[in-house]
């Protein structure tokens, strides 16, 4: 039993890192495509929109990537 545990903690490590650098990818895309600063139109210009818009996309990258790895 524990060499099964170990297995597992193990594929959920590699599967965790695996996520975080796909959603850093595809966030680093998201920041490239667009034609203006997301940084400054959120904090400098306090644009609450831009921000709800940045949230839902995260919250979907995360569904599809946990989706894609379960």
């Amino acid at each position: 039993m524990p060499e099964n545990l170990i297995a597992q903690i193990i594929e959920t490590v590699i599967y965790c890192a695996l996520g975080v650098i796909t959603f850093g990818i595809s966030f680093l895309i998201i920041n490239k495509v667009t034609p203006f600063s997301i940084r400054k139109e959120i904090e400098e210009d306090q644009n609450t929109s831009l921000g709800i818009i940045i949230a839902g996309i995260i919250i979907g990258l995360s569904i599809i990537i946990a989706a894609a790895i379960k």
